[in-house]
């Protein structure tokens, strides 16, 4: 059929808004995954919205999606066709081509999954249900993944005609990398679950408050060297011995040390000295007075990827004076055996003092090539690392015998096989609902890469704030992303300090008596239905498939 682009010129402005909104739409649509068997090639798509009607030649639009370049009937409307929609235009959805059908079951299994199909048989009039099923599987199979230019080309008419109405509303509905997350958090409940014969009954309970009683102490550090003032919060306790490791914890982007109060004082009235440090280059201080609140990329200065990790290692430096001066502290901080627990942006600090190889040119390659204005926060702040020079570097302090990262900020920072360096234990917790560090992109996939011992802790339905202390206020945060902090997530914060204390106990005599406090068993006796809890030592080969998901 010949290239057309019909309009009724009195409403030429109001259609020109109109076919660009569609566009945008029909794409956000297709991102969650839906496709049409390619038996007969479609030459045009007609859009419907009400009275109206638009003809666009898939032709042209494919053009301008590989190119950039916009055909003679589509030069009229140059305005409509920016890079923003174009990069749109291209995003696909891509998963391993032999499990497209048990992506699509699962999808389907899920409520919104449930509701996104019998909406879409609405929006493109004449399928149905189950040809919508069946083919959302042929379009996940194509090579090259599902984008709106090949779901246009698939159809199997010569015209694709589309309910603008229902295509406008399921484009508002249903967000794709929420579906994503959704499905994934499906598989991982009940791949990862393990088959417990004998309920678990532990002779003694790791969540529970040890008898110590906790004291607290405050210091401000002063690193001349690099200017840098650092806050410390000291937690311990008189049962707290020399060869009692000591636990360091690294807040997240904009966060500060209080944190995680619960967790150690915790650790501490169980005889672990704890230091919860405060980084000034990325504290909730520091992001106020950030001059490019605007710009998520130059929001956290590329230097702090370097100096947090060294201002552990300075803090280790000081500590280490301190435990041979007299008073309260001689003797309570083994900075020799050293254990580090970080929450996002403290993850990746964890992760870089205990092995991990930084690689700068991945991250660069990401930056520069695929990131996307849709991408989560985590995936911008990665690349304010870009400016710093070289290609790769470590930054690990042999001082650090092993991490717990909590919702980590990794994504492309260390590269494909910049974890692969790490020999010592790591324990990722991993939430399937993070909206701001995505689980498989930051912590499923990047725990894949470790190679000593290690355990993935995953938290069905739990978001990327769900671990913070309940005291703690994380002012406007919460309310520009729905994060889960309440009773629901309360089995996980439990976990969290049962887990945490069998870990460290691992660098102590009593590592026996608290290992199976680091399995299956554990995690499961507390999963509730709300929140299932899975703990594992390696990913099942059932869901090794699943990490080539993506939506790009």
């Amino acid at each position: 059929m010949a290239a057309s682009l019909q309009f009724q010129p009195s409403n030429k402005p109001c259609k020109r808004s109109f076919l660009q909104g569609l566009l945008f739409s029909l794409g956000l649509v297709l991102s969650s995954g839906v496709a049409i068997p390619a038996t007969l090639a479609a030459e045009t798509v007609t859009i419907r919205f009400g009275p109206f009607q638009q003809s666009v030649a898939i032709a042209d639009i494919e053009k301008f999606a590989k190119t950039g370049t916009l055909s003679k009937t589509l030069q009229a409307y140059e305005s409509l066709f920016t890079p923003e929609l174009r990069g749109l235009l291209n995003r696909r959805v891509q998963v391993d081509p032999k499990f497209a059908d048990k992506f699509v079951d699962e999808l389907t299994l899920l409520p919104q999954g449930k509701q996104l199909i019998t909406s879409l048989t609405a929006a493109i009039p004449g399928s149905t249900v189950e040809s919508l099923q069946a083919t959302m599987s042929i379009g996940l199979r194509q090579v090259n993944g599902l984008s709106v230019v090949s779901f246009l080309k698939a159809y199997p008419t010569e015209n694709i005609s589309l309910d603008a109405t229902q295509i406008l509303q399921i484009a508002t509905d249903f967000n794709p990398n929420n579906l994503q997350n959704q499905a994934l958090g499906s598989i991982l409940a009940r791949n990862l679950a393990v088959k417990i014969n004998t309920p678990f009954r532990p002779s003694f309970d790791p969540a529970a408050t040890g008898q110590a009683p906790v004291q607290q102490q405050t210091l401000t550090l002063q690193d001349k060297q690099r200017q840098r003032s650092i806050p410390v919060d000291i937690y311990w306790s008189q049962t707290t011995d020399t060869t009692a490791p000591l636990v360091v914890i690294s807040h997240g982007f904009g966060a500060n040390r209080r944190f995680a109060i619960y967790l150690a004082r915790h650790l501490a009235s169980h005889g672990i000295s704890v230091a919860a440090i405060e980084h000034p280059g990325s504290n909730g201080v520091a992001i106020s007075n950030a001059a490019n609140q605007g710009d998520l990329a130059k929001l956290l200065p590329a230097t702090e990827f370097i100096d947090r990790p060294k201002d552990v290692s300075f803090l280790l430096n000081e500590l280490a004076i301190l435990n041979t001066q007299p008073g309260q502290l001689q003797g309570k901080l083994n900075t020799e055996k050293v254990t580090v627990i970080g929450h996002s942006l403290g993850g990746y600090t964890a992760l870089a003092l205990v092995g991990g190889e930084i690689n700068l040119e991945e991250v660069r390659q990401f930056c520069k090539t695929s990131l996307r204005l849709v991408d989560p926060l985590g995936d911008w702040l990665q690349c304010a690392a870009t400016p710093l020079k070289g290609k790769k570097f470590q930054l690990q302090d042999e001082r650090v015998k092993s991490a717990i990262t909590l919702n980590p900020l990794t994504g492309k920072l260390f590269g494909k096989q910049g974890l692969s360096r790490i020999n010592k234990p790591v324990l990722i917790l991993t939430a399937t609902e993070d909206a701001l560090t995505p689980a498989l992109t930051h912590q499923i996939r990047p725990f894949t890469q470790l190679r000593g011992n290690k355990y993935l802790l995953t938290a069905i339905g739990a978001t990327h704030l769900s671990i913070l202390d309940p005291t703690y206020s994380t002012g406007e945060a919460s309310q520009i992303i729905p994060e889960k902090r309440g009773a629901e997530t309360q089995p996980l914060r439990q976990l969290i300090r049962g887990v945490s204390l069998a870990f460290v106990k691992q660098l102590t005599p009593e590592a026996q008596t608290y290992q199976p406090f680091l399995t299956a068993a554990y995690a499961q006796s507390l999963s509730t239905p709300e929140l299932p809890l899975r703990l594992n030592a390696d990913l099942p080969t059932n869901v090794k498939p699943w990490l080539d998901l993506a939506v790009k």
